[in-house]
Formats: C-alpha cells, sequence, structure tokens
C-alpha cells in the first residue's frame, strides 16, 4: 500500500516521520521525518522492526540518496525523565519535522498522536507497515539509533549495548545489578530505578 491509499491532501513534499527507542533503558529516543519523491526505487521498504540490520543498512543509503529531505530528532535520556517518553518523543519527532530543508505540506505521523508541529499532521496507526515515507522515517530512526548505541557500547563496554541497543534483556539487567547506572540510562524507568 502507498501513499495514495489512506484519505491524505493530494500534495507534494509530503514527510513521513516516526521513532525508534521508546522501550530501552537507556539511550535517547530517534525520530525521523522523510519527504519521499513522486518516483523512487526502494526495493524491500517496510517497518524497520521486521528488516534485518543489513536490509536497514542498505535502504538507509537507498532513501538518504533519494529523499526529496530527511532530518533526525532526538531527546534526550534527561529529557525523557522530565517530560515522560511519550512527550519526549512528541518533542524528538517536532525537531525532526523543523530540522527539515524543504517545508513539507503535510506530515504524516505514524502511531496515534501527532507533534505540536506548524503544519498540518495526521496520524496513522500502523503506518510504518504501508505508508512508504513513514516506513523510510522508520528506517532512518531505527538505523541512526542503533548506531549511535554501537558508540556507547565502546564508551560502556560492561551494558553491552551492542547486542540489545539498551532494551530490558536479561543480559542488559544483569549488567545494571552488576554495575549500576550510567549517564545514559533512563533514570524514570523502573528497571533502572531501583538502582540510583
Amino acid at each position: 500500500m502507498n501513499i495514495d491509499d489512506i484519505n491524505i491532501p493530494n500534495l507534494a513534499n509530503i514527510a513521513g516521520v516516526d521513532e525508534a527507542g521508546r522501550g530501552p533503558l537507556a539511550g535517547p529516543v530517534i525520530t525521523a521525518a522523510v519527504i519521499l519523491p513522486s518516483e523512487y526505487c526502494l526495493p524491500n521498504l517496510g517497518d524497520s522492526k521486521k528488516l534485518s540490520g543489513s536490509q536497514r543498512a542498505k535502504l538507509y543509503t537507498e532513501i538518504t540518496d533519494q529523499a526529496v529531505a530527511w532530518a533526525v530528532g532526538r531527546a534526550e535520556p534527561d529529557e525523557i525523565d522530565e517530560l515522560n517518553i511519550l512527550w519526549a518523543t512528541m518533542l524528538a519527532m517536532k525537531r525532526a519535522v523543523e530540522s527539515l530543508n524543504v517545508a513539507p505540506s503535510h506530515v504524516l505521523v505514524d502511531g496515534n498522536r501527532c507533534p505540536d508541529i506548524d503544519v498540518s499532521s495526521q496520524a496513522v496507526i500502523k503506518g510504518d507497515t504501508f505508508v512508504d515515507c513513514i516506513s523510510a522515517a522508520s528506517i532512518i530512526a531505527k538505523q541512526s539509533r542503533d548506531r549511535e548505541m554501537l558508540e556507547f557500547d565502546q564508551e560502556f563496554p560492561e551494558y553491552g549495548f551492542a547486542s540489545h541497543k539498551g532494551y530490558p534483556t536479561k543480559k542488559h539487567l544483569a549488567a545494571l545489578a552488576d554495575h549500576g547506572i550510567c549517564r545514559i540510562h533512563r533514570k524514570s524507568y523502573k528497571p533502572v530505578k531501583i538502582y540510583l
């Protein structure tokens, strides 16, 4: 399914927006906004969570090469702790849209809520599975966050961020028990709070 299959304005420069990293115990939440051209070639485009790492890496390059515009937004762990993950995600989405170097005519957001932005917007539940510009944003956000968590793994090797990307796996919870928290942990999340 493509953008033409849902009830949205018939406009050029429609941006898709999605996030990566709402569930992890550590690291930022990363969002992306992507405007695709009217014609593009992106085989295997789909929900980033259903793609392999190599497929995402290839599509990341193809999307960034072909997009009319793309941008990444973020909210840091301290912002997540202050605002909660929902509002931090909305803030990161707003930052992504506002960082586009081409102004979008309309914004399609994966999920059931839109950020507070100065352009018409529409929430699309499961949009990352059938709206191409949202799928593209999903891939950019996920790939960007995964790369950052690999960098954090170099800084904090005892936590194993390279393998779990901050999600609450057994390995990560065991590392918290052994080492306590580091500066990128989300202190408001229950599994982290007990080690403060």
